[in-house]
């Protein structure tokens, strides 16, 4: 099967990580009397950094099954897997190492802040178990695309279920993946489950893709099944509780955050996907493909990785409107001006880090 390249997964890539860079800048130093919730310029901020999460689990799902099909129709998937592997292992220890205070451990201080978890460490988990789930049904891609699609569907009705989850008597480093009571930004539940619906949104487009019309189509699906899930998730949800008396149907249409995030995922993939053929080559692409490097070079500027030292240390909330828009904009261009030069690709981040293994070893 001859599936081609989808250059609008790096289009998307690259505007979440561009609503990321913004979305931390400011809400890390934007004084907080001007959260104003019934402004409309507030309103879409709120909007577009809402999604920047949901997108970045959904598409590492779609690229990373999708890259991992066609490995299989070549005959090198247990070589994609081992690769797979290797570099979600690797996004877990740069997301703990990310917050690392050298400086302070010099001076013995010891926090528990190193074992937050993040967006790296729950990625990095979520390729685990994707990897998982394929081994489990490499065979049978039918049956691992609706294994896919239940897992998501799953892990997003059960959110009531362990909202609250107490972990209090387990470790701190497993309960962290669980709970956000000890300071976790992400949990692996209820975000795999973006992942997993990004793994059978693969699926399908590794077994369509090659077809007539299967743009036009999916673009339009995308934009058909997104408005469902914004304006109707809610309503079915009550539906089937009305239904089946299963009451945390009830309870996941009350707050019903997930299927509605999803929604607006998919109305962004349909933008990108029916824009495809405007992206090749383009500057947005090129972009996505160093989402890793920019993650880390933002992270060290804005929240003083290894040294303590960054942005949030000197003007923490403290900025006016006008100086954190501004400041958002000189922030992205200097994050990815480092990037460009200094930082060329996500490969230079696992090459080097994969050289220092090896020194150390030595």
């Amino acid at each position: 099967m001859n599936s081609n390249r989808l250059f609008f997964i790096d289009a998307v890539r690259a505007f979440a990580i561009l609503m990321m860079l913004q979305g931390h800048f400011i809400d890390t130093l934007l004084n907080p009397i001007y959260r104003d919730e019934s402004n409309l310029a507030y309103q879409i901020w709120s909007y577009f950094r809402g999604i920047t999460a949901p997108t970045f689990f959904t598409i590492s799902g779609l690229v990373f099954l999708y890259l991992l099909l066609r490995a299989k129709d070549k005959g090198n998937d247990d070589s994609r897997i081992k690769k797979g592997l290797y570099r979600s292992f690797l996004l877990i220890v740069v997301g703990y190492a990310l917050r690392i205070d050298i400086f302070g451990w010099l001076h013995g201080e010891f926090s528990n802040y190193v074992f937050v978890v993040d967006v790296l460490q729950c990625i990095g988990l979520s390729l685990i178990m994707l990897i998982g789930c394929y081994v489990l049904l490499r065979k049978q891609l039918r049956l691992l695309s609706l294994l896919l699609l239940v897992l998501g569907c799953f892990c997003f009705l059960t959110e009531p279920l362990y909202r609250n989850l107490d972990l209090s008597h387990t470790p701190k480093l497993f309960a962290n993946y669980m709970t956000k009571r000890n300071g976790s930004i992400f949990t692996i539940l209820p975000w795999f489950g973006f992942t997993a619906f990004g793994g059978f949104l693969a699926t399908v487009f590794f077994s369509h893709v090659h077809k007539n019309r299967f743009r036009l189509i999916t673009v339009i699906s995308f934009f058909v099944f997104g408005s469902l899930l914004i304006e109707y998730s809610s309503w079915f949800l009550m539906k089937l509780y009305y239904w089946t008396d299963i009451e945390v149907l009830k309870s996941s249409a009350y707050y019903n955050y997930l299927f509605t995030r999803f929604g607006n995922v998919l109305l962004l993939f349909g933008v990108f996907y029916a824009a495809e053929p405007f992206l090749k080559g383009s500057l947005i692409g090129k972009i996505g493909q160093k989402t890793l490097s920019i993650y880390v070079i933002h992270f060290i500027i804005i929240f003083g990785s290894f040294t303590g030292i960054g942005l949030k240390r000197f003007y923490y909330q403290s900025l006016y409107p006008t100086e954190a828009i501004l400041g958002a904009v000189l922030f992205i261009l200097v994050v990815c001006f480092i990037s460009f030069h200094y930082v060329k690709t996500n490969a230079f981040i696992y090459k080097n880090i994969r050289r220092l293994i090896k020194t150390v070893k030595a």
